[in-house]
């Protein structure tokens, strides 16, 4: 049996890592978008958030099933790839409450010191899950 390099072994991950991080980026910009854009009017953080967050799912739902992790796992059950989608993607949701109650509204830092976590720690945890659980 042929023995692959790592680099191909690993160039599946690799390309799905690249598109879910562009994928995430935008739905991290729709969602920070209009999370600041209601916070910013005096609406709750944590209900701006919830209000940034729904929109984030429905253009994330579509891009990764279809663009992010093409060509890997099955998608033969939508309700059950589209119910795992929503369990994870809640999942994503109390981690960002999470850091917008405890750094804006606990620890009163500005409404924009949650980024570096729900940009860096969130988006981790979420493409492992959506990796082997969702779309695996």
């Amino acid at each position: 049996m042929k023995k692959s390099l790592p680099i191909e072994r690993h160039g599946e991950l690799a390309g799905q890592l690249v598109r879910y991080a562009l994928t995430g980026g935008l739905a991290s910009i729709v969602n920070i978008g209009v999370y600041w854009l209601l916070a910013a009017r005096g609406m709750d953080p944590n209900l701006a958030w919830a209000f940034g967050f729904a929109a984030a799912v429905a253009v994330g739902y579509v891009v990764h099933s279809r663009w992010s992790f093409r060509g890997h796992g099955r998608r033969d059950n939508l309700a059950r790839t589209g119910g795992r989608f929503m369990i994870v993607s809640l999942v994503s949701f109390g981690l960002n409450q999470l850091w917008v109650w405890l750094l804006v509204q606990r620890l009163d830092l500005p409404l924009w010191a949650p980024y570096p976590l729900v940009l860096g720690v969130t988006p981790l945890v979420v493409f492992a899950l959506n990796r082997k659980w969702v779309f695996g």
